[in-house]
């Protein structure tokens, strides 16, 4: 059991504004409460928000040389290398991940951001001079946007708040976090991990709650910028409350990945990489291939090579090393994820493996099996609407040109991959998706050099790369008279 009454603002811990409220944690594996952290009132919020704002107006860390932010963050990075076993075991607990891939992608890519981005900052362009068309010369100082809320959700808690957090701290502007309800547990002890790292008061403060924490911080007076990742219906609200106070915003959104398999693709190789990068997490990934694009002519042959590997996983206990599927995180989305089974079924698709039903050997956990359809076609729900959750649908096509028009038939436009054993004529095929990302005989992966973000209604804005430290600064032009 973990326990966490108190709310970490301005350098320290504090009692929230109603210490009898908090957020119970519930794991979805055994639907038993598994930890209590204190959630944040209004008037916690404001405080967190005063504390960054001082941080910021009358503090040292946005007017420290960037060598010494650098220096603070790599040491911030040090001190989570050293909790990342309880990290793990935390996220993994607490959100159902399988605990080899919270070691992995919940914890040791959040470690290699925090590492990555201190070495892009010492890289960064912070000052630059060019010429001006008056003969003079121009200096461009990149300066701190200022107080950032930083808003995330809980299927990739670590991540999604490093890739925000370590750049907007180097860019020398204070954070306010604000994690999702079902991930608070590894926000506190982030919270924890930054204490100790003894970076200036209000630098970075916590304000764990639901949506109406949410909605006061991003509509803050004192926010100068909002950096959301969540769903697109909510982003559109984030992004409305930032355009009536004239704040910045980032917008990483929903998704509808087409992975596009060429004819000339390797059934049994192809699978292998859907199963990688499209049920990671339990399907509970943005970025997720979930319609897969086959050729007519071949479609039984990837359909086959799909469904072996998706049956091929061990589905089960979390903490299990073996275990590949773990629980969804709650029963509500649970019963969203069978409810598209169900939906895809009554439109006609063809339900190849998996199902609405509970996995063999479990009576208890927020399960859903591996599900593939196919057969089906892409104005199905199944094939339009982001299920987050651990279900494929196959749809066929004719030709390469049939194959792209589907692929771009999506309001979202976040990721992609084609899979084909000629590399060049992967890269014309990415060429003409149009979507942030793309992965060429891969899934997409998240490297730490390259920018991420979307299209269409998976957002604006970029993180990670050198424009993920862009993306927390404003550009001061100064010019000079005189000789």
């Amino acid at each position: 059991m973990y326990e966490r009454d108190q709310l970490f603002i301005d350098g320290k811990w504090t009692a929230p504004e109603s210490p009898d409220a908090a957020i119970s944690v519930i794991s979805p594996h055994s639907e038993q409460v598994i930890g209590h952290a204190a959630i944040a009132g209004p008037a916690d919020v404001n405080r967190a928000v005063e504390a960054a704002r001082a941080a910021f107006d009358s503090g040292p860390w946005p007017h420290m040389q960037p060598a010494e932010r650098i220096e603070a963050v790599n040491r911030l990075a040090g001190i989570y290398k050293e909790r990342r076993a309880d990290m793990a075991a935390l996220i993994s607990a607490e959100i159902g991940a399988p605990i080899s891939f919270a070691k992995m992608a919940q914890v040791r890519l959040p470690l290699t951001m925090l590492q990555a981005f201190c070495a892009f900052a010492g890289d960064y362009h912070w000052q630059q001079e060019r010429p001006g068309l008056y003969g003079k010369n121009i200096r461009i100082v990149k300066q701190p946007v200022g107080v950032v809320a930083a808003v995330v959700p809980w299927n990739m808690p670590q991540f999604l708040t490093v890739t925000k957090v370590a750049p907007a701290l180097l860019a020398g502007c204070s954070v306010v976090l604000k994690p999702a309800p079902e991930s608070v547990l590894d926000a506190q002890l982030l919270a924890e991990i930054v204490a100790a790292a003894d970076l200036p008061p209000g630098v970075v403060n916590v304000v764990p709650g639901g949506r109406d924490v949410g909605e006061q911080l991003v509509s803050h007076t004192g926010v100068d910028k909002v950096s959301f990742t969540g769903s697109t219906a909510a982003g559109r609200e984030v992004a409305r409350a930032c355009a009536a106070g004239l704040k910045q915003a980032s917008l990483e959104l929903g998704g509808k990945s087409a992975a596009i398999v060429l004819d000339d693709a390797d059934p049994a190789a192809t699978a292998a990489g859907i199963q990688m990068a499209s049920l990671a997490n339990s399907g509970q990934v943005c970025n997720a291939l979930s319609r897969i694009l086959v050729p007519e002519d071949r479609k039984g042959a990837f359909v086959d090579a799909l469904a072996a590997a998706m049956e091929s996983m061990t589905v089960g206990d979390p903490s299990d090393p073996n275990t590949q599927i773990g629980p969804l995180v709650a029963q509500r989305q649970q019963e969203r994820v069978r409810g598209y089974i169900e939906s895809g079924r009554s439109e006609g698709a063809r339900l190849v493996t998996g199902g609405a039903e509970m996995p063999d050997g479990l009576d208890t956990g927020w399960y859903v099996r591996p599900t593939l359809f196919a057969d089906a076609h892409n104005d199905m729900r199944i094939a339009r609407e982001e299920i987050f959750g651990p279900v494929l649908t196959v749809i066929s096509y004719r030709d390469e040109d049939e194959a792209l028009r589907i692929a771009n038939d999506s309001e979202y436009g976040l990721a992609g991959s084609v899979f084909t054993s000629d590399v060049e004529r992967g890269y014309d095929v990415a060429a003409r998706v149009r979507s942030g990302t793309f992965g060429v005989n891969e899934g997409y992966i998240m490297d730490p050099a390259a920018p991420f973000g979307g299209v269409k209604n998976s957002g604006y804005g970029r993180e990670l790369g050198m424009e993920g430290i862009d993306s927390y600064t404003v550009s001061q032009s100064i010019s000079t008279a005189g000789p």
